[in-house]
């Protein structure tokens, strides 16, 4: 007789095994109606699972956060049944749940078109509108791959054939099963109880992807979708797609004439004047505030010898993510990160605990082998520079360190975000680490102590941490409401030591300094993405690459107008004059798409009174305003840096 312990500590007891459909019915038809799956001592798993034994046991509905996922790993299963039933030659190979939605992999002849997306997802409708049952059967190895063989679906049988077995044999090996109707898959599964729990999705693009990410294999068709509880929901995630697509950072830097891309460079940026300059901007920002915090700045090589990154960890973490060259029969590498090189300069000259904390920054240029299907303009790149520092510290200084560069990283985030909504979150150690379990504990818990001596609220994310140590993620809620990570801190006890640092202690041991990676930015790169998409090009006056633009009526007025630029610039402002043979509108027009902040109108009444006519980049006519009013709005708009 099973007793089923709820999560508000209440117990049910039955006199016979139950499902978790049929928990949820005793406790009232409302749940039993709502319920999508169940979670059984911390496992998700079906409605329909049988429960024998005392259990805790919470039911999960599409209000939950796995409910969610639950729905739309059901609706990928949904998409693969209408896509075989419109294409029966193709073959499913997986089909995951991802960030907003899902994606299902196909071997098929054709490549999927629109009006081929439109027609899957009209299947959809009508299958989910079928509400198929949706059950879920457990096979052996052989016989899965024996069901699958007999229905041509080569990819599923050898998913099956290379699952790892049980090492410890204790039970025959079971496969599971999902079928709705008579389409079923492989899959762990839990599902939704029927294809009629699945009512608001949408099928948003195809594009080529390999067989298990490797370009070496044969190429697939992925077709993306998304889902959601309700219609309200997919409607208002639709809106935000539409409104992320008009502020595509790609878009906008070939629109506004900041950046670039080619096919002879993939994944590194061909930084325009007004690109450039707004990257100096930040540079220049950047530099000024780490000098503030006590950072000293140091340039370290682009290149060093393989056998640097063999020591310090990386070539077996990311050797194939790495450029390698041979030169002279040694081996060199293009540096992936800073941290190693950052450790030489430290070994320069023997420390004394008196030089701790050492705080070191670097604006280093990096490069990554990322997969060109991976790319993605300034946000996935291969080549990026880091706004890196390390701070080289005893043990005991890492809570004042940590808060100290929580502190600093807010007043960055504030001078570029105004109030910025950021979540934190606490990655712990991943399966393939470096370094003692001990010293995992210490570097986790010190981690853990500075978000909460600052009291902040804080998510932790298991097995997330860099290969060398425990991290805390400060990630970012944009206007659009998507999330973007940002800066990191780093807590390693391992480099250091691998890399032969040491410092005097105040007793005259030797002893090896306590190592934290920080970034603010990021990379410049993708910060300048982030901050394109997140003000759709209209950025700060502060960081615009042209401030102001002055406009002339005629060409009489023309030379007013170069006067007027001048004037701005002399005062530190970034002015152009406009010396086109337009019509006005025009040029507001055409500067107005450039997003420049204040486009100043000069005529003849603006000439004899030494005055412009000034436009905001939103729209507003302020009027006609002396040169040095103008001067004055915009240096306090600076320095509030609105």
């Amino acid at each position: 007789m099973p007793v089923i312990t709820l999560p508000d500590g209440s117990q049910r007891a039955f006199d016979q095994p139950v499902t978790v459909l049929e928990v949820a019915a005793d406790i009232g038809p409302g749940l039993a109606k709502a319920a999508l799956a169940g979670k059984l001592d911390g496992r998700l798993v079906d409605a329909s699972c049988r429960i024998e034994a005392d259990a805790e046991l919470a039911i999960v509905t599409e209000k939950d956060a796995e409910g969610l996922d639950i729905i739309r790993h059901s609706a990928a299963h949904l998409l693969a049944m209408a896509l075989q039933e419109l294409h029966p030659k193709a073959q499913v190979t997986i089909g995951p749940v991802i960030e907003d939605g899902f994606y299902y992999d196909f071997a098929a002849e054709q490549s999927f078109t629109e009006d081929d997306l439109a027609a899957i997802e009209q299947r959809m409708g009508e299958i989910a509108k079928r509400d198929l049952p949706v059950e879920r059967i457990v096979m052996s190895r052989e016989q899965a791959a024996a069901a699958f063989r007999k229905l041509g679906e080569d990819y599923k049988v050898r998913i099956i054939q290379d699952l790892p077995p049980d090492p410890e044999k204790k039970k025959e090996e079971e496969i599971s099963i999902y079928k709705q109707g008579e389409w079923m898959d492989l899959c762990r599964g839990p599902h939704v109880p029927s294809t009629g729990r699945i009512k608001a999705f949408k099928l948003t693009r195809a594009a080529g992807a390999y067989w298990r990410g490797d370009s070496a294999n044969e190429m697939l068709q992925r077709i993306y979708g998304t889902a959601w509880r309700t219609q309200a929901e997919l409607k208002a995630h639709l809106r935000r797609l539409e409104e992320a697509e008009k502020r595509d950072h790609r878009k906008l830097g070939k629109k506004l004439g900041l950046f670039h891309m080619q096919e002879e460079a993939p994944g590194m940026a061909f930084w325009h004047p007004r690109g450039w300059r707004v990257y100096q901007l930040i540079e220049q920002y950047m530099r000024e505030a780490q000098r503030a915090e006590g950072y000293l700045e140091i340039r370290t090589p682009q290149l060093a010898d393989l056998a640097l990154w063999e020591k310090s960890g990386h070539a077996d973490k990311f050797g194939d993510d790495m450029f390698t060259l041979q030169a002279e029969e040694r081996r060199f590498a293009l540096k992936p990160m800073n941290c190693p090189c950052h450790v030489q300069v430290f070994n320069q000259g023997l420390k004394s605990y008196r030089d701790l904390p050492l705080r070191l920054a670097e604006f280093g240029s990096c490069h990554r082998n990322e997969l060109s299907g991976a790319l993605h303009g300034l946000m996935r790149a291969r080549g990026f520079v880091q706004d890196d520092a390390h701070i080289f510290c005893t043990e005991e200084q890492i809570q004042a360190e940590s808060a100290r560069f929580i502190d600093f990283l807010h007043k960055v985030y504030k001078d570029f975000f105004g109030e910025p909504e950021l979540l934190y979150r606490l990655s712990t150690r991943p399966a393939q680490r470096v370094g003692a379990d001990a010293d995992w504990d210490r570097a986790e818990q010190a981690l853990a102590d500075a978000l909460n001596a600052q009291k902040l609220p804080w998510e932790e994310l298991p097995g997330e941490g860099a290969f060398y140590g425990p991290k805390i993620e400060f990630s970012f809620k944009d206007c659009i409401g998507r999330v973007w990570q940002l800066g990191t801190l780093q807590v390693d006890f391992s480099m250091p030591g691998r890399l032969d640092a040491r410092y005097v202690a105040e007793d005259g041991a030797r002893r090896t300094p306590v190592m934290l990676h920080r970034a603010i930015l990021g990379s410049f790169e993708r910060f300048i993405g982030i901050l394109l998409e997140h003000y759709a090009g209209d950025f700060p006056l502060w960081l615009a690459p042209v401030q102001a633009a002055v406009l002339n009526i005629t060409d009489k007025h023309l030379p007013y107008a170069r006067e007027a630029a001048s004037l701005l610039e002399a005062e530190g402002f970034r002015a152009v004059a406009d010396p086109r043979n337009e019509k006005i509108n025009l040029k507001i027009r055409d500067h107005a798409i450039q997003r420049i902040p204040y486009l100043l109108v000069v005529g003849d009444r603006e000439m004899a009174a030494r005055t412009a006519a000034v436009r905001t980049r939103a729209g507003d006519d302020l009027g006609p305003m002396p040169l040095a009013d103008i001067a004055a709005r915009m240096r306090a708009e600076v320095a509030a840096r609105r």
